[in-house]
């Protein structure tokens, strides 16, 4: 199982935010560039990228940012945030980036989006923004019409790589992955899913790597390791059950 630490992008620099809110924006480091080669250094096999400027509509570009960070690092990138075109999907995969995360469009367009995943297999990801079961969209400001487990079923027989389930009420906010509702998810699935939302300890790292599901692929560090309640190899260790 993979940890998969993120850079969320905001007006250039690294951010976290507290539950998904723009305005609780808070900056860890204007370098994301350097952010990402310490993740490689680390020893890190992906990083998870989240243009959170494109998720909320705003004019502010992180594009630049975004091809900087591939050409420094050699390891994978998976993109989020904003990505709501064709156009988009084949740019950013022409330009390098390993998987992409979709969201909103694969809310509101899923035949489409099952049409590109046969185009580009096993290179998409379908973000299940999970607000009590509903799924959220449009930078998790908007509920959308369907269900978590859904969104399951419509992608479940396409040629989509994975899930990205986020638990938008921990999201940032320190208390911990809800362990249930992730056994909940990964038994109505039929593809590979990476959990994010409220990783907080070792502790509860320790919970993750117990669970029994080979479809559980990875987990998102954010605010946990920018505040420095996890070190990378020790959190690895800990998913590969060597801890």
């Amino acid at each position: 199982m993979k940890l998969i630490p993120a850079i969320d992008l905001k007006l250039g620099k690294c951010v976290r935010l507290s539950g998904g809110k723009e305005d609780t924006s808070i900056i860890f480091n204007d370098d994301p560039i350097s952010q990402a080669k310490f993740f490689e250094r680390e020893g890190c096999d992906r990083i998870h990228i989240i243009d959170l400027d494109a998720a909320f509509g705003k004019n502010f570009n992180n594009k630049s940012v975004i091809l900087e960070i591939r050409r420094a690092i050699s390891i994978e990138i998976e993109l989020g945030g904003g990505i709501r075109s064709n156009d988009d999907i084949e740019f950013w995969i022409r330009n390098g980036i390993n998987y992409l995360i979709i969201g909103s469009t694969a809310i509101k367009q899923p035949q489409n989006i099952k049409k590109f995943a046969s185009k580009f297999p096993e290179k998409l990801y379908v973000s299940l923004d999970d607000l009590n079961g509903k799924i959220m969209i449009n930078g998790w400001i908007k509920e959308s019409d369907f269900k978590t487990n859904q969104i399951l079923s419509i992608f479940n027989d396409s040629n989509i790589r994975g899930f990205i389930f986020t638990d938008i009420s921990r999201d940032g906010m320190m208390t911990g992955i809800n362990i249930d509702k992730v056994n909940g998810y990964l038994k109505n699935s039929n593809k590979p899913i990476i959990i994010s939302g409220g990783l907080s300890s070792y502790e509860n790292l320790k919970e993750i790597s117990k669970i029994n599901d080979l479809l559980l692929e990875g987990v998102i560090a954010g605010k946990s390791f920018y505040l420095g309640k996890i070190k990378i190899e020790k959190a690895q260790k800990i998913l590969n059950n060597n801890a």
